[in-house]
């Protein structure tokens, strides 16, 4: 099998990332009106693919989205694509969206129109773990279902620009005083070796990473509170950990120009330590990253 440098798929077509073309009815263009789903991949192996097959289904229940396939189908794709990219280390994308239709805020018909899949997949330098996160708050004026990962991000991409442009890696959200998540990340502390973490609800994205984080602390016998916290609790945390799916352990070490955190590293290194044999078990060796 010939491998390409990046691949694009998009209902059964296959070309590079620059090469696809996706029609102007596609209700994702005009609405955003789909799910999308992120994973990343390791010597050709997709790293807790269950986990977020899992986070696809239940984010298209929510919006009323029928899959395309069943999601057991979609993960054997995805699993197929993954191995056609050079790179064995993989950024790996996919979204579903309601269908291709003229556009009409009502749903399409959905005997007679089916939903899309879009995937695309790019070369990843591998696990990043960085102890220099700085992190701005804004305050979190988006809907009320950030729990479901939908394609409508504008205020996310306002709110990371902000950061940039702040000189910072993250932007932190705050709703009503309290904090829920990053522009891309959960945002978790540890303080006096607990480890503290919003409480899943409507407010934040139930990320994959937050939920590997709360398994390990469980094996590792570290406290957990799943409670929502104030910025002033986060600007005095021991630690502030930032955590996706592409950036699974952050430690922030500046908070709206302040210093933070940087005070257990022995717990940060434990939990990061677990994310590395995580890799290897699930993806038969360990990659060259680790």
């Amino acid at each position: 099998m010939e491998r390409m440098k990046n691949l694009a798929y998009y209902n059964g077509r296959i070309t590079p990332i620059e090469d696809m073309m996706i029609p102007a009815n596609d209700r994702g263009f005009y609405f955003g009106d789909g799910i999308y789903e992120v994973a990343m991949v390791y010597n050709h192996k997709i790293f807790a693919l269950e986990d977020h097959l899992e986070r696809m289904a239940s984010s298209a229940a929510l919006v009323r989205i029928e899959l395309p396939a069943a999601k057991e189908e979609i993960g054997r794709l995805l699993s197929e694509l993954a191995e056609r990219v050079e790179s064995p280390h993989q950024f790996l994308y996919w979204q579903i969206t309601r269908g291709t239709s003229p556009r009409n805020h009502l749903f399409p018909d959905t005997k007679a129109v089916a939903s899309n899949l879009y995937v695309y997949s790019k070369p990843w330098k591998g696990v990043e773990m960085s102890d220099e996160y700085r992190l701005i708050s804004v305050e979190d004026t988006r809907f009320l279902h950030c729990n479901i990962k939908t394609l409508n991000l504008l205020p996310n991409v306002m709110a990371a620009q902000k950061a940039k442009e702040a000189g910072c890696s993250e932007a932190v959200f705050v709703r009503d005083g309290y904090v829920t998540e990053g522009s891309h990340s959960n945002i978790s502390l540890i303080k006096d070796g607990v480890f503290v973490t919003h409480p899943l609800d409507n407010l934040i994205l139930p990320g994959t990473e937050r939920k590997h984080m709360l398994a390990y602390c469980e094996e590792l016998g570290i406290l957990v509170e799943e409670r929502a916290f104030t910025l002033k609790e986060m600007a005095e945390a021991d630690e502030i950990i930032v955590s996706s799916t592409s950036h699974p352990s952050m430690r922030a070490m500046e908070l709206d120009g302040k210093a933070v955190g940087m005070k257990n590293p022995e717990i940060v290194e434990k939990l990061r330590e677990r994310y590395r044999e995580e890799i290897c078990k699930d993806c038969g060796k360990e990659p060259e990253v680790c």
